[in-house]
Parts: structure tokens; sequence; C-alpha cells
């Protein structure tokens, strides 16, 4: 089953906890702190694998959860860091935060991309020791993973994407020009995936081109097989609109085009202005007046047309070799930059449960929404520093410590940012 959209869980290895131990030897009166550090924990990596044309086995699994980062020991031993999760998807699967939409990645070519990262181990006690605290007696926990509910999206890599009404001789052009095998038929929705085949047109000359499932009238807004494909051409450079000339199913090939293209616009505006070609299929069920009338209606609105037979390959060469023309002159397929994370309003962390524990004179702050906001503040922007002492007040933040009774000149440990404490 083709499936191009599919909803899951992923979260990143929590980093393993900092280590309280004191250096024990002969001879040695007082060895001091000797906790090594907590490993970090694993992150979610997505890597595109050729093999792979279908989101199909997202239907049966849908968690995805990496190791923890080992915890740290004694005689100052680190951690292990965590191994990655590897998530293998089809090339041209794009990870959108499923909560907002927000995309993470693109993934479009052979580099493996972190979309969630594994949180960073805890320190062992000895980093907490100062001339006036020489056994800290306490060490910090390993951060928690990144944690994402992501929608994955197939949107496919084709150079070339054919369009048009059911049973206008897509699969049947496909077929001739490529080692695509589509099922074909004389009947409407025969092709019920997108199929996908490299035209070959020299040494080191191809392209790749995409049967897109027989769009109707509606489609745009859901009816039909198409809908369900439609954004797969939004990578296509070009795209041929196949047309039935000859009406042999009782329509009019301009009204077939009209409707078409605004599916097209409907969908994506941006598809509108797409490079197009048309072909003409299906010339020899009816006479060369028509084809010409045809040809004129489609120049006058500035496309190029091409008369052909697929079945038989009659004229198709000349298709071929204008898209390969109009290849050279386009931009590369299209590939999305991931949006970056906009930092929340100040406001809208209040209320959120903080915990604050204070061990020798050091308080250690978990507030889980602010781990996120932590990640994204720029310490060494002015601006940056300002909201984030806006998010400490209206999360409550400083209330909870003073609650706690800090005093001015105390350390805050905030996850792995510390500061003092100032009135």
């Amino acid at each position: 089953m083709f499936v191009d959209i599919a909803k899951i869980h992923i979260k990143a290895g929590d980093g393993g906890d900092g280590a309280v131990a004191f250096h024990r030897e002969k001879y040695v009166a007082s060895g001091g702190p000797d906790g090594g550090d907590g490993g970090r924990g694993g992150n979610i990596v997505f890597v595109a694998d050729d093999n792979l044309s279908t989101l199909a086995d997202f239907r049966y699994k849908r968690k995805y959860h990496a190791q923890k980062g080992e915890n740290g020991r004694g005689g100052r031993c680190n951690g292990k860091k965590a191994d990655d999760l590897i998530i293998r998807v089809p090339k041209g699967t794009l990870v959108k935060d499923a909560n907002t939409g927000r995309l993470l990645a693109d993934i479009s070519d052979k580099e493996p991309v972190i979309v969630a990262k594994g949180g960073k181990g805890g320190w062992g006690n000895p980093h907490f020791a100062t001339p006036t605290r020489q056994t800290p007696r306490f060490a910090k926990p390993g951060q928690p993973g990144e944690e994402y509910d992501v929608q994955l999206e197939l949107k496919l890599l084709a150079d070339v994407g054919i369009v048009g009404f059911p049973n206008v001789g897509k699969s049947t052009l496909i077929s001739v020009v490529s080692e695509a095998k589509p099922i074909i038929a004389n009947y409407h929705f025969t092709t019920i995936t997108p199929v996908l085949g490299v035209v070959r047109m020299g040494p080191e000359e191809s392209f790749v081109m995409a049967d897109i499932p027989g769009l109707i009238e509606g489609a745009g807004d859901g009816a039909g097989l198409g809908h369900q494909f439609l954004h797969h051409v939004e990578r296509c450079r070009l795209l041929v609109h196949m047309v039935d000339v000859s009406g042999s199913e009782g329509r009019d090939p301009k009204e077939d085009f009209r409707i078409i293209n605004e599916e097209l616009k409907k969908f994506n505006p941006e598809l509108a202005e797409r490079p197009m070609i048309v072909a003409g299929n299906k010339c020899d069920l009816t006479d060369d007046e028509t084809v010409e009338k045809f040809r004129k209606y489609i120049e006058d609105m500035g496309y190029k047309f091409f008369p052909v037979m697929a079945a038989i390959s009659y004229e198709v060469e000349p298709l071929l070799k204008e898209i390969q023309e109009q290849l050279s002159k386009l931009p590369p397929i299209v590939r999305y930059e991931p949006e970056p994370e906009i930092l929340p309003d100040a406001d809208s962390l209040a209320g959120q449960e903080i915990k604050v524990n204070c061990q020798d004179g050091v308080y250690f702050v978990q507030a889980d929404g602010l781990l996120r906001v932590l990640r994204m503040i720029d310490f060494s922007d002015s601006d940056s520093v300002q909201y984030f002492q806006r998010v400490l007040i209206s999360s409550g933040v400083i209330d909870a410590l003073k609650e706690a009774g800090i005093e001015e000149g105390d350390t805050v440990s905030l996850y792995d940012f510390e500061f003092e404490f100032v009135e």
C-alpha cells in the first residue's frame, strides 16, 4: 500500500546523570570529589533510503525513543554517550512538528539530519568544588532529550510531473519512455499511486518523470484520487499536461485543460506559474483539423504543444527533447529549508510546575517548559538576555527561588546554565 503521510512520536535520549563520588586511596587523606559526568543521550537521526518508496512502515510502529546516556561513575569516569537512533525514510520526506506545522527537516539527500537532539549529560561533583565547598555531595542530573510529535510527508523528487484527467495516457507515456511498469488498463483510476521513471537521453543525461494519478474537477477540494497526490507535484520543475485531444471519453479537451489548471492553482497558486508543456494524446482517434484547432488554442495561451500517440511512441521523441531543453534552463528540484523555532511569548510560560532544590548553597531549578527556551537563547545578544530575564520573572522562577530562601550572590543552576542571583 502506498502511504505518503504518517504521524509518529520521537524522543531523543536523556543525558546520563553525573556521579557523586570521592577519591579513596591509601595514604591520601582527602582525595576530593571524583565523580564523572553523564553521557549524552542518543539523537534521533533521519536518513534518506533509496530502497524505500512509501511511509507504510510507520503505520505499524509509531513511537521511536533513543537510549539514555550512561551515568557517570567514580574515578572521574564519564558515562558513555548513547547511540543515535536512525530512522530511514524515502528520499523527499518532509518532517514537520505535528502540533505547530513547523518544518523540522527535508530529507532529500544522503546527509543524515538530526531532528531531535539527545540531552546533555549531567556534571559530576568535581565541577562544583570551590575553595569554600571542597566536598560537594551533589551532581547534576542529565538533561531530557528533545521530544516531538512529528508528521512525515512524502513529496516525490521528480524533475517532471505528468498531470491530466484519468485515462488520457499518462501511464502509457511513462511506460514507453522509461523502465517504469505502471498498471495500464482502459478504465479510470487504473493508477492509484504515483509512479516514478528515469528517462535516459544519452550518456550521463537523464531526468526523473512522475506519473501523478488522474485528477478530476474538484481535486483541489478533495474529490477523486488525485487530491491525495497533488502535493507530489509541488517539487516538480516542469509539468507535462497530457490531454485526450480526441475527446474519446465524451469530454471537451479544451475544458479538460482549463479544469486541471484551475485545480492545480486552487491547490497551490505557485503551480499555476510552473513551466508547462502540453501533450495532446490519442491523435489517431480524431482528424488533423481537430488537432490543429487545439494546437492553436494552446499556443495562443503561450504553451508549447506536442501531438503524440503514446501507445506506439509516435512523435514522443520531440516531446522528450523539449523537456530536456527546458530542464537545462530551470533551477534544481526544490529543497525546503527548516523553519526556525519562534521564541514563545514570555507571559505564556506562566503557571508551569517549577521545582527548586538547594544543595550546598546552589539552587537547582527544574522547569520542563524552560528547557526549550534555554536552548534558543543567545547569551551574547543583549535582547536575548533581556527576554530570558522576562521569562524567569513571568514563569515564576524568581518567586520560587525567593520562596526557597535564596539570597543575593547565591548560585542558580538551570540545566546547563548557571548565574548569580541578583535582586
